[in-house]
């Protein structure tokens, strides 16, 4: 029996099929190859990117100032100044007048508040009796240009005011003073008669905050 013969156009058609299947098999793993490097090479350059300015900026704007400068908050020290007293009243049993506090350094300096004042006496300077009672508020800080002067009233009561059992009537040589927040002080010459006695019926010395003389 003979077998059929396949024709030949048939068979050509077979090997193009063919041809085509394994170029298409080969051209579909040559995008899957060359895929891959490519995305590592994105992820790489992502993370050795630098950080943004933006970050830089508030850092720095964060950053502490420099530290270890002197600093001068300007107060008036009792090295910067001269001491007077000047011309007052007197009234019921009282002498008022102020201390003048004139600034004799080359610089400007502030003052504020109340100053520290008392009778002193001796050789040794020791205090005489009750430091002053501050009278009033605070006022405001004033600046001193060099040769400016600021004053605090005072008010010296008398010393035959009170009884002499009580006030035990000293012989003094005038006042110490300190400067509102000052350790230092500055003796003031004013000789007169305190009140040793630390129990009277009032003050014998009353100060009011600086102002401007």
């Amino acid at each position: 029996m003979t077998k059929p013969r396949i024709p030949l156009v048939f068979l050509a058609a077979l090997g193009a099929s063919g041809a085509l299947l394994l170029s298409a098999c080969g051209s579909g793993t040559t995008p899957t190859a060359s895929n891959t490097p490519s995305s590592d090479t994105s992820a790489s350059t992502s993370d050795t990117s630098p950080a943004p300015t933006a970050s830089s900026s508030e850092s720095s704007s964060d950053s502490p100032p420099a530290t270890g400068q002197p600093v001068n908050n300007g107060l008036c020290k009792a090295g910067d100044v001269t001491l007077s007293l000047g011309q007052g009243d007197a009234g019921a049993g009282s002498v008022y007048r102020p201390i003048l506090i004139k600034n004799s350094s080359s610089k400007a300096c502030t003052i504020q508040g109340f100053p520290g004042v008392s009778y002193v006496a001796g050789d040794d300077g020791h205090q005489v009796g009750d430091a002053a009672f501050r009278e009033g508020t605070k006022g405001d800080a004033i600046k001193l240009q060099p040769g400016q002067s600021a004053a605090a009233d005072v008010q010296f009561a008398q010393a035959a005011n009170f009884d002499p059992a009580v006030c035990k009537p000293t012989s003094v040589k005038g006042l110490r003073v300190y400067l509102p927040q000052e350790t230092a002080s500055k003796f003031l010459p004013d000789p007169g008669t305190g009140c040793a006695g630390g129990k009277l019926p009032g003050f014998q010395l009353a100060v009011k905050t600086v102002r401007r003389a």
